[in-house]
């Protein structure tokens, strides 16, 4: 029986698929390329009474502290937030923006449009903004708070600076890879309409945790498109600078589930307690940020972080490829560089009234942290620790980057990391040389 002139043929099954393909593809094309139109906010009426405002704006210049909004956009000696300062991505550097109340900054912008961009990402005009710019965590914050940030920016002198364009590569810097970006990995938080109480200071600390201290930012690991890695939060991620930001859920690491509250609170407010330390990007949040905070904003974050569930990631282990490391030469290096300040047992060394001068290196757990990133930075860099009321004039420690090459520091780093009681990983010179030059990874 001759078939069915009704059946379509297989080229007339395939020819349907691939207009379905191409009709699919362009509307696609159509979606990443049209323009986005400003999302509608409600605008809000302006306080009218002078004290109100007074109080605003006051409120405003402190949650503006607590964002550390001045961490990346003021530049030292420069006039505060008029913008400028680096922000290095893996895809390009961006420059934070003028935020003061100019025409080059955001002097035409209304409490509504600084709103959107906090909450969902977008300029005034529609334009989606730089995940460079912590939306996924601003999101999370209220109204009310946004308006008061506002208006503390807008009471700040104007200043002309104009803003830098960004030099990230083509084409992540664009609209349609913005766009494609957004609808992987962000979705914006459903609005807070009332403050978390005070009474409930989990409540307050997740708040100020997820949103101004938009501590995910640097504690998660991302994805090499700059996603967040769904069910990792605050896991620990290796930023761009080269610097590892340790996970808040294993207290191996940076996790404090265990610790006292006040000891917590000590460490966010003074970078130091007991003969824990804070030291890189997170010792100038302190000084920029945390040592700022109200004591009942810091106990709430405090009781967030210790409540927080623990998840102990297993220690990295050498490969079969793993080239063998000089401990005898880590051993002398250790002897002639570090032992006469952190000891020769690894102990460190504190001063009369008991502050830590030199911290020990013996259970310290950022000596033995699954990257060695921060070591390799310290040991490099060198530097000074976080001046506080009590300890104004910190020790510090010289860069060691032009007298040890990559061997050297690596047998260096394992011994301080398998040594009194120590058992971190090895450290291989390659390890080094990719944290030496993290731009380059």
């Amino acid at each position: 029986m001759a078939p069915s002139s009704r059946t379509p043929t297989s080229s007339g099954r395939l020819q349907w698929l691939g207009w379905s393909l191409a009709g699919l593809f362009a509307t696609l094309l159509i979606w990443l390329w049209w323009p986005s139109q400003p999302a509608r906010v409600a605008d809000l009426p302006a306080t009218a009474d002078s004290r109100q405002a007074a109080a605003t704006i006051e409120r405003g210049r402190y949650l503006a502290t607590v964002g550390n909004c001045q961490g990346c956009h003021s530049l030292p000696g420069q006039p505060p937030y008029a913008g400028g300062t680096p922000l290095t991505t893996p895809f390009g550097t961006l420059y934070g923006p003028n935020l003061t109340p100019s025409p080059e900054g955001i002097g035409d912008w209304s409490a509504s449009d600084f709103w959107r961009a906090l909450h969902l990402g977008q300029a005034p005009d529609g334009r989606l903004l730089s995940p460079a710019f912590p939306y996924t965590s601003t999101t999370h914050i209220r109204r009310e708070d946004s308006d008061a940030i506002y208006a503390y920016l807008q009471s700040l002198p104007p200043d002309p600076t104009p803003n830098r364009p960004s030099e990230v590569r083509w084409p992540f810097h664009t609209q349609p890879a913005l766009k494609a970006w957004r609808a992987l990995y962000f979705t914006p938080a459903a609005p807070i309409t009332s403050a978390p109480a005070l009474e409930d200071e989990i409540a307050r600390g997740r708040y100020l945790t997820e949103g101004l201290g938009h501590c995910s930012a640097c504690h998660s690991p991302r994805n090499r498109w700059g996603g967040f890695s769904a069910g990792h939060t605050l896991s620990g991620g290796l930023m761009p600078s080269g610097w590892y930001a340790p996970s808040l859920l294993d207290p191996n690491e940076a996790g404090v589930q265990d610790w006292d509250i006040q000891a917590v609170v000590d460490l966010l407010r003074d970078g130091k307690s007991d003969h824990h330390t804070v030291t890189g990007p997170m010792a100038e949040v302190v000084a920029q940020s945390l040592s700022h905070w109200d004591e009942a904003d810091l106990h709430a974050m405090a009781r967030f972080l210790v409540a927080l569930p623990v998840h102990t990631v297993p220690a990295r282990r050498p490969g079969a490829d793993t080239a063998p490391v000089d401990r005898a030469l880590g051993a002398r290096l250790y002897e002639q560089h570090c032992a006469a300040c952190h000891g020769v047992d690894g102990q460190g060394f504190r001063i009369d009234n008991g502050h830590v001068a030199y911290p020990p290196l013996a259970g310290n757990r950022a000596v033995t942290l699954r990257s060695p990133a921060n070591l390799v930075r310290i040991v490099q860099e060198g530097g000074f620790g976080l001046p506080t009321p009590s300890h104004p004039q910190p020790f510090g420690m010289p860069p060691f980057q032009l007298v040890l090459d990559d061997h050297a520091m690596a047998a260096l780093l394992t011994h301080m990391r398998q040594s009194w009681g120590n058992q971190g990983a090895p450290v291989q010179a390659l390890d080094v040389h990719k944290l030496r030059n993290p731009s380059r990874r």
